[in-house]
């Protein structure tokens, strides 16, 4: 049969287009090689490289002849759940609220001291091991000493490598000694929930150590059989009678003799051994010890390689959902400290942010595992038993940030484990609502664990401020607007409406402008100075309060309306809508942190709270130019210096105000070396050698924030209408990306040539419309849908497009 010119014209046309797709997606399957890398071994834990899989977590040092690997279980905490509500601080409340209308914050803060913070020591000061509050905790340290042919003290290691692959997530060491080749693998199995080691050599029966296991207390180790154990019970501030945990080792090797020796293993001549640790608590598991068992046995009957292959494929269906590309210089041939360290001096190693980029999603990958709990302030390694901070969860930013790159860089199907844990806070925040505030719905303060603690902390100068738990709810939200799951809308709304009807029941009117208010509150661990020269921490209606409650209210109207269902709360929240104070500008041209104009006692204070509508909020925008210059003069103030997790807040407040070199530089100081551990709280932050970031102390949000800034210089969506390159900076002048996510449910690759886009590619997750920003010189598009290509001609630089889920579709921008 003949074929008409038409339709072979129409063929034609639909090959080049799928010619055209494959070619554009196959840009980005040759992304530069992830590697962290050293040449020494590492000298403090903070230069040990991370490997986990959401449940264990290991950290080896790569030692030569001893080596140190800290082992953790995210669920290993002390404490235990309890009442720490003053039941009677309602009572306090009219108090409270009367003296703070009449300026006499110093009056009321005497009254909360008394009456209106926490019953017991709430958190311990931070110190929280020993009391009910509890801290997140080490597991243990296993301890290999090897034994080569040389005494100890003649051994001479050339040719020295320890290294993490982002790509496989498995960490390497690798050293000569005597023209023998050592090496080494581990990693956290995500398949077989197993930490594995393998030690071998280039030459036969080279392999042989000794092991042992401990941890600072509450510990027994006995060997039995060849297998060692390790067992204890932690405390939980009541009676000793805390979380119990068991950890259990064995060595496999078919050449080498495994013999066991008081509380040791002992492997001897053996030309390849691998090392199994299977552990586990009794958080929600009363099962434990067979848990353990059963994954060991398990494990140790799998071949090694089959280990390994599973392990990889199963992380990469994770890792491999996104990546960035930077032209450019990339110094992956200097050692990953050296280069931290070149940084400093000159930021042209674009390959550097790309490589910190695919850290903070390996290490949200490593330590978010549906059905178990969140990243805590340390993500799932520590090791001590006084985790800083007690390793808990913050809710007036920090846990908030572990989550900021969850959606954006196409991990939300790790959403589970921060959902369920909020949702494990409902109960017990309507308790803490009814004690302290004679109020309905939910509420949670400052401070959280485990254990689902919700009163405020243990002083009412930081532990009072009570919208904690709506940004919570904001970041679940977020969750639904990129992937616009009805099924997740559906669970989350009692979660946002029982927050909602807290702040509906609590709000008090101020006399001055009747502006509905939370009262008490604060801007987070900041401190203002009254008219009569004292300084105060607590407040009436601070400015990320209102920001927060507007975006609240506003969710849950869209989401019952979504639902149809509450039309009676929809229609209430619109009028108390109109009664939250607005974003007020001060007399210096700077954004108002508090309702009145209060001068801080810190203008360089390392939170920049009432920017929180900037972001991670959206209501200021680069359209409201006083509000947008008002935020900008307030970061002008506070400056570029802050710890490490308030340095990568303000890289995504300068993408949001599309001024990309400024955030590069912001991301530039974030880069910069850290050794100390000592705590700074204004000034000290930056990156230890292995790319975790200092607070100092360590702290992860620093890293997940950092990672988050990245993608949204390159991508925005908050707006409404998708937008490419809004913050790039001038050293990034060519790349691209592929697998970051938007709101409204989509994946997003592009690339780009001086500074330009060229092409993007939008792939949807559901059914939908798009509104796509044009690149300001662009006058046409051309679109490849369906494998039909069609010119666009923008309406006011905009590009709608309506598609369905899968419907790749490529976007050319080069006229």
């Amino acid at each position: 049969m003949a074929i008409s010119y038409k339709t072979k014209r129409f063929s034609d046309r639909k090959i080049i287009a799928y010619i055209i797709i494959f070619s554009f997606v196959k840009t980005f399957a040759q992304p530069h090689p992830s590697n962290l890398w050293y040449n020494t071994p590492a000298t403090q834990w903070e230069a040990c490289l991370p490997i986990g899989n959401g449940r264990l977590g290991a950290m080896p040092d790569g030692g030569i002849t001893k080596e140190n690997i800290v082992l953790n279980d995210i669920t290993l905490w002390s404490g235990c759940p309890q009442d720490a509500d003053n039941p009677d601080a309602y009572k306090s409340l009219p108090e409270i609220r009367r003296l703070l209308i009449e300026g006499k914050n110093r009056e009321a803060q005497a009254v909360m001291g008394r009456n209106f913070v926490c019953k017991g020591q709430g958190s311990g000061q931070g110190n929280g091991a020993n009391v009910p509050y509890g801290s997140y905790q080490v597991l243990g340290t296993l301890h290999l000493q090897y034994q080569y042919d040389s005494d100890s003290a003649d051994i001479k290691a050339v040719n020295y490598r320890r290294e993490l692959s982002l790509d496989s997530a498995i960490v390497k060491t690798e050293f000569m000694i005597d023209n023998t080749i050592y090496s080494r693998e581990y990693f956290t199995s995500f398949d077989n929930d197993v930490i594995a080691i393998k030690l071998f050599a280039n030459k036969k029966k080279k392999i042989s150590f000794t092991l042992t296991l401990d941890r600072p207390e509450r510990f027994q180790t006995q060997t039995d059989g060849n297998e060692l154990q390790m067992r204890g019970r932690l405390n939980n501030g009541v009676d000793s009678a805390g979380m119990q945990y068991i950890a259990l080792i064995a060595i496999k090797s078919l050449t080498g003799k495994v013999t066991a020796s008081g509380n040791s293993l002992l492997l001897e001549n053996a030309d390849t051994a691998i090392i199994y640790i299977s552990a586990s608590t009794d958080f929600k598991n009363p099962d434990y010890i067979n848990a353990a068992r059963n994954i060991l046995t398990r494990s140790f009957n799998k071949p090694y390689e089959i280990h390994k292959a599973e392990h990889i494929n199963k992380y990469q269906h994770l890792y491999q959902g996104a990546a960035i590309n930077i032209e450019g210089l990339h110094n992956d041939s200097l050692p990953t400290n050296e280069r931290l360290q070149a940084f400093t001096a000159s930021s042209n190693d674009v390959g550097l942010p790309e490589l910190y980029f695919q850290y903070g999603r390996y290490l949200l990958i490593c330590s978010a595992r549906p059905g178990l709990l969140p990243p805590n302030l340390q993500g799932l390694w520590a090791n001590t038993i006084e985790t800083p901070w007690n390793g808990d969860y913050h809710l007036n930013i920090n846990i908030q940030m572990n989550h900021w790159p969850l959606d954006v860089t196409n991990l939300g199907m790790l959403d589970e484990p921060f959902f369920s844990f909020v949702n494990s806070l409902v109960s017990p925040g309507e308790k803490t609502a009814k004690a302290y505030y004679a109020a309905n719905g939910w509420v949670a303060h400052v401070i959280s664990n485990i254990w689902g603690y919700t009163s405020p902390g243990e002083d009412y100068t930081w532990g009072s401020f009570n919208t904690g738990s709506a940004w919570l709810c904001q970041m679940l939200w977020s969750h639904y607007e990129f992937s616009k799951d009805t099924a997740y809308l559906r669970m989350l709304y009692p979660i946002i409406k029982g927050s909602t009807e807290f702040y509906l029941s609590s709000l008090i009117k101020e006399p001055a402008h009747g502006w509905l208010v939370t009262a008490p509150s604060n801007s987070p661990e900041n401190a203002f100075i009254l008219p009569d020269g004292n300084s105060a921490n607590v407040c009436i209606g601070s400015t990320i309060d209102n920001q927060i409650i507007r975006f609240l209210f506003s969710a849950t109207i869209e989401a019952s309306s979504k639902l149809n269902t509450d039309q009676l709360l929809r229609d209430s929240l619109e009028q108390v809508l109109e009664k939250l104070p607005p974003n007020q500008i001060w007399k210096d041209g700077r954004l108002m942190e508090w309702l009145q104009e209060y001068k801080e006692t810190d203008a360089h204070h390392r939170h920049a709270s009432h920017l929180w509508g900037l972001y991670p909020g959206s209501e200021i925008t680069m359209g409201s130019s006083n509000i947008i210059n008002a935020a900008k003069a307030s970061l002008e103030t506070r400056g570029d210096d802050g710890t490490g997790w308030s340095l990568a807040w303000k890289i995504n407040f300068w993408a949001r105000l599309h001024e990309g070199n400024r955030a590069l530089a912001l991301l530039h100081k974030l880069l910069r070396p850290v050794s100390g551990n000592k705590v700074n709280m204004s000034n000290g932050g930056g990156t230890y050698s292995n790319l975790f970031c200092a607070h100092p102390p360590f702290q992860i949000d620093g890293n997940f924030g950092g990672t988050a800034g990245i993608a949204e210089m390159l991508l925005q969506s908050h707006n409404g209408y998708i937008e490419l390159l809004p913050a790039l900076p001038n050293e990034w002048e060519s790349g691209s990306f592929s697998g970051l996510c938007v709101r409204g449910g989509a994946s997003i690759a592009a690339r780009w040539t001086n500074g330009t886009v060229n092409q993007m590619q939008i792939t949807p997750t559901v059914d939908n419309s798009f509104r796509i920003k044009i690149p300001a010189h662009i006058s046409n598009a051309s679109i490849n849908k369906n494998g039909t290509m069609i010119k666009a001609k923008p309406v006011g630089g905009f590009l709608n497009i309506v598609l369905k889920k899968g419907e790749a579709t490529i976007i050319d921008f080069s006229n």
